[in-house]
């Protein structure tokens, strides 16, 4: 059994159970709410869909239950091929306007592609792993927390080595512009691994040594 204290880059589960338990609310019946639901999650909206379920019982699943990165893997590691497939990131923010971000570690001000603007939420950082057959799931993931100290970048190189130590072996490695860091392409080199994201166009490249120009101006670069 592991405290937060003594791991607090993972999260784990911290109770082993002695017997079957009888929890109302389990795994398969949250996630099915989480479907369905196209709008308004939450212990109460659960409760008032099964009545039977109160709100009390819901709160003591979420924090009775605390899934790991691995416990995700593991879930769909038998429906893939594991080597020469594709790995993605991406990240997503599920908006909290109203909370205050100094009461919670996880919630705090992010670039949202959707409302195209910073906001105020939950950062998920997300690893797709698609096979070689076409077989394509979410595989690593890591919840932005302010008391680690790290960049989405560094979350980024921690999740990349952890799927390869589960027997990940991916031929390419993809993303958009913000993974798209020197040290990101770097670490991908060192490790082997083929590499293909976005370019923010006011990034300098350099097509003749000593020469550096920026990427939107390519087009008009004679060779």
């Amino acid at each position: 059994m592991v405290s937060w204290e003594e791991s607090p880059q993972r999260y784990l589960v911290v109770r082993e159970r002695s017997k079957p338990s009888t929890a109302q609310c389990n795994a398969n019946l949250y996630t099915l709410f989480l479907l369905a639901e196209p709008q308004y999650v939450s212990c109460v909206r659960l409760s008032e869909i099964l009545e039977e379920l109160s709100h009390d019982s819901i709160n003591r699943f979420l924090l009775r239950e605390q899934y790991t990165p691995q416990d995700l893997f593991d879930e769909v590691k038998e429906d893939l091929n594991l080597k020469g497939g594709t790995t993605s990131v991406d990240d997503s923010v599920i908006d909290k306007p109203y909370r205050d971000p100094s009461k919670t570690e996880l919630v705090g001000y992010f670039w949202s592609g959707k409302h195209k603007r910073t906001v105020k939420g939950i950062n998920l950082i997300t690893l797709y792993y698609t096979d070689v057959a076409g077989h394509s799931y979410p595989i690593n993931f890591r919840l932005y927390d302010k008391r680690e100290n790290k960049t989405k970048n560094d979350y980024f190189i921690e999740m990349i080595l952890e799927i390869k130590s589960w027997g990940v072996k991916p031929d390419w490695v993809t993303g958009d512009c913000w993974y798209s860091s020197q040290a990101n392409l770097k670490f991908l080199r060192n490790e082997e691994v083929g590499f293909l994201f976005g370019i923010a166009d006011n990034r300098k490249v350099s097509l003749v040594q000593g020469q550096e120009v920026q990427v939107q101006t390519l087009g008009t670069v004679k060779k």
